[in-house]
């Protein structure tokens, strides 16, 4: 028998063989771990934890948005490496800063770095820490029994904390802090002006959140829209009929007139009174509303977590600047709500379908963020994308179906009508607005090298 020798020819043989035993090794535990680790449903019950704590912590919708929107562009930012068609927000948005990088060469999960930026940046920005945490750990302890190597985790991670940490220190300049301090709204004697509205009477929300910083718009101004009808208690003319209309729509309201207003409520300062008991029924915001119709979407067309980030960052932007567009105006105008007029020159025992929210009438908040949102899904999903919105049904409200995004707006939009809480002209401008800033998004910032 002939010895066993390793000439060079064998040696190198071995090699190979060693080699793609590595290699076919590595692609199979990724295989395994990955699917697990990187499934987008992670990232949209995150997000939907988000929006749990938002709504707990009561915050207004405009300071929702901006929850939504830094927490949305940090997890894009983090996620966008795994879709080499995406590219950076960096010098598009205001002021913001280039992002951080991952190093080259090194293995990352970007749809987990994703996730750690929405948790961290969330939970920077709410107050209910606490719920917050124990979700995500009983999440991370469940993806870590994935099989994912322990070196992928900790660089995937760390990279998410990273961009998380970039976008808080960017939100931090945006104003925000300032205007804690600023002066409460004063209520004017103009019988015109806004004055707070029954049951809880509350001081009015946010009224300098036009000194915020813009993301894209030039300014809160920019889209200033046109001026609420003059303001007049004479019977027979334009605003006394604009108030009669919403006092006869409310006697004769439909039952399908009754759910659309009640679908679209989003009130997160909704009180209840019993006596001398007074307490609050948490719901979602217009804006959480809107991120929810977008996580419904990117869940029907199966997308990934980076493209579902890009989906979030869009409507949240609109959400963002929709809501400084539009509380610009209102305290412009502080024009008074039908509530007010009503029971003051019309009929003093008259109510609203909804609850007047504590913040003046002209234009519609929730027209406005409609229109915006609608308008940026409408470029991402396409003008006929048909959905059934189950975002209500934890209110125990009914779903409802739309044949696009721009009709959801249209409905969101007349329900403030049907509610009682807004003229009709709030919702007709502020629909026509926030279409008009949508639109504007769409034409100065992308993320797509090219547009698919």
């Amino acid at each position: 028998m002939r010895p066993f020798t390793l000439t060079f020819s064998r040696i190198l043989s071995l090699g190979f063989v060693v080699v793609f035993l590595l290699v076919t090794s590595c692609a199979t535990d990724e295989s395994k771990w990955r699917p697990k680790v990187e499934n987008p449903a992670h990232f949209h019950k995150t997000m939907k934890a988000i929006t749990d704590r938002i709504v707990f912590d009561i915050f207004s919708p405009p300071v929702a948005s901006r929850i939504y929107a830094y927490s949305s562009i940090a997890a894009y930012e983090a996620g966008r490496h795994a879709d080499s068609t995406l590219v950076s927000l960096a010098g598009q948005l205001k002021q913001m800063p280039e992002m951080p990088k991952p190093e080259p060469g090194k293995v990352y999960s970007y749809p987990l770095a994703a996730l750690q930026a929405l948790y961290k940046t969330g939970k920077t920005l709410i107050f209910s820490e606490d719920v917050l945490e124990q979700y995500y750990s009983d999440l991370t302890e469940e993806l870590k029994s994935s099989g994912i190597p322990s070196d992928v985790w900790e660089r995937s991670v760390n990279f998410g904390n990273a961009v998380s940490d970039a976008v808080i220190k960017w939100s931090s300049t945006d104003n925000y802090k300032q205007t804690r301090s600023f002066p409460k709204y004063t209520i004017l004697k103009d019988p015109g002006t806004w004055k707070p509205t029954p049951p809880a009477y509350m001081d009015a929300v946010e009224p300098h959140w036009n000194k915020i910083r813009t993301l894209v718009i030039d300014s809160a101004a920019q889209f200033r829209t046109e001026p609420p009808t003059p303001f007049s208690t004479e019977k027979g003319s334009a605003f006394y009929k604009l108030a009669e209309e919403v006092l006869e729509v409310r006697k004769s309201l439909t039952d399908e007139q009754k759910e659309i207003a009640s679908f679209w409520d989003c009130n997160p300062f909704m009180m209840n009174v019993n006596g001398h008991v007074m307490f609050a029924n948490k719901k979602i915001s217009p804006g959480g509303h809107w991120i929810n119709i977008t996580s419904q979407a990117c869940i029907k067309e199966q997308l990934t977590t980076a493209r579902s980030a890009e989906a979030y960052t869009w409507t949240a932007v609109a959400l963002f600047e929709g809501f400084i567009s539009c509380w610009d105006e209102k305290y412009r105008s502080r024009l008074v709500r039908p509530e007010t007029y009503i029971n003051t020159y019309i009929d003093e025992d008259w109510t609203p379908w909804l609850q007047t929210p504590p913040f003046p009438e002209h234009t519609s908040g929730h027209s406005t963020i409609s229109g915006a949102s609608s308008e940026v899904l409408t470029v991402l999903f396409g003008d006929n994308f048909a959905f059934t919105d189950s975002t209500e049904r934890e209110f125990a409200i009914p779903d409802r179906s739309f044949t696009s995004f721009r009709h959801a707006a249209e409905e969101a939009a007349i329900s403030r009508f049907f509610g009682g809480i807004h003229y009709r002209p709030a919702n007709e401008l502020g629909l026509k607005s926030g279409r008009e800033i949508g639109n504007y998004l769409v034409s100065r910032i992308r993320t797509r090298r090219q547009q698919d």
